[in-house]
């Protein structure tokens, strides 16, 4: 029996008249799949509020930020009671000390006059992906060199190198949290801080053919003059509606490496990515539509070999002829037994579902399981049985 290697989850999911996720015009996303358009909702899109619900109920946040000298600065600030210029050229040092690995600060922004305003935080040339402990961490070494990043301060050409030790600044920088270890860190300029992402993340769609909806609406004013008409302002907005295929996967090997190897942390990082991709919705334009569904499937797999998604399920459009739902799930359900028949069968360590609505057997996807708790329940346990390879046990 091979060991678990790979966690597979699939979602069924309906949006009503929603634009989760727009393009650059303020319309929802599309593709063409098997000669047809659909809705799409990108990946990072919806990443991202799973990334924040991980974060939120572990009590973990990461900051993902250009402002890195800022977040330094302001920790200098309170906890270590640095003027504010003081702490400003300490967080611009913590930057400079990596200036030769290509870090870069962008130039200061100038006053009225025309000079240069070092009493504004300046960005960095890249997006750090950090715990708020790397930022404690390094204000805090930061503060163990005030006479030099002082002289720094004074001087009228300042060192380009910094003051501060690189090595140590790149140890804290390669600090890795929660998210960190499931969706990696790639940052060119700091290799050292370099995390292979355990997660593979795909941009959900619909399972048929949508048209893009446009909405006119106005905006009374409500203090018009005595015999004044019309509407305070016009606009318009798009919209579509539509049963989205969703799918993700845990690379669990790198999922343990990423984790130094602890079982525990991979089950519970494992869980609570489940839950959150069960459980959220991205935020796009929800206070104007409210489209806070949840799945109505949910497929979950552990397998042994590699991660399979079941897109090619969708390739030809789910017709509908009494709604897109409950013909989407036989249809999933048919795929994934078609692929099983041909499939190596002592891959796959657990399959199983859970959804609710019409009753209908779908054989394809395994177990069926009272509830989307009891189905993550019992894959994890999949995981306890084989062990992720490369997991201490």
């Amino acid at each position: 029996m091979s060991s678990a290697a790979y966690l597979d989850i699939h979602a069924l999911q309906t949006l009503p008249y929603s634009n989760v996720n727009r393009d650059d015009l303020g319309a929802p996303k599309t593709l063409v799949l098997g000669g047809k358009e659909r809705t799409r909702v990108s990946s990072q899109s919806w990443k991202r509020v799973v990334r924040h619900q991980v974060e939120e109920r572990l009590a973990d946040p990461t900051y993902r930020t250009r402002r890195l000298i800022a977040a330094v600065a302001e920790c200098l600030g309170e906890k270590h009671e640095w003027s504010e210029e003081l702490a400003l050229q300490g967080g611009v040092e913590v930057v400079r000390a990596m200036g030769s690995k290509g870090v870069k600060i962008e130039p200061p922004k100038k006053n009225s006059d025309g000079k240069p305003d070092l009493t504004i935080p300046r960005d960095t040339s890249v997006l750090f992906f950090v715990p708020p402990s790397a930022v404690e961490a390094l204000a805090h070494l930061a503060s163990e060199h005030p006479d030099e990043i002082t002289a720094q301060l004074n001087a009228k050409k300042p060192s380009s190198k910094g003051v501060l030790p690189t090595a140590e600044i790149e140890e804290i920088l390669a600090t890795r949290n929660a998210s960190v270890r499931l969706f990696g860190r790639m940052m060119a300029e700091l290799p050292s801080s370099h995390v292979d992402g355990a997660v593979q993340f795909a941009h959900a769609f619909t399972v048929h053919s949508t048209n893009i909806d446009v909405d006119f609406f106005t905006a009374v004013d409500d203090l018009l003059g005595e015999g004044e008409t019309g509407s305070g302002h016009m606009n318009e907005g798009m919209f579509a509606a539509g049963t989205f295929y969703r799918y993700a996967n845990i690379n669990l090997s790198q999922l343990a490496a990423n984790s130094d190897g602890d079982i525990g942390t991979v089950k519970q990082l494992a869980g609570e990515f489940l839950r959150a991709f069960i459980d959220t919705v991205p935020s796009g334009k929800q206070n104007a539509t409210g489209a806070t569904t949840v799945p109505e499937l949910v497929h979950i797999a552990v397998r042994g070999d590699r991660p399979v998604s079941f897109a090619g399920a969708f390739e030809q459009t789910v017709e509908g002829h009494r709604g897109h739902m409950a013909d989407a799930q036989g249809v999933l359900s048919s795929y994934a037994a078609d692929l099983a028949k041909v499939w190596w069968p002592d891959t796959v360590l657990f399959s199983g579902h859970s959804r609710f609505g019409e009753a209908m057997e779908l054989s394809g996807l395994g177990q069926e399981v009272d509830g989307y708790p009891q189905l993550i329940q019992a894959a994890l346990g999949a995981i306890t049985d084989g062990g992720p390879r490369g997991a201490s046990r």
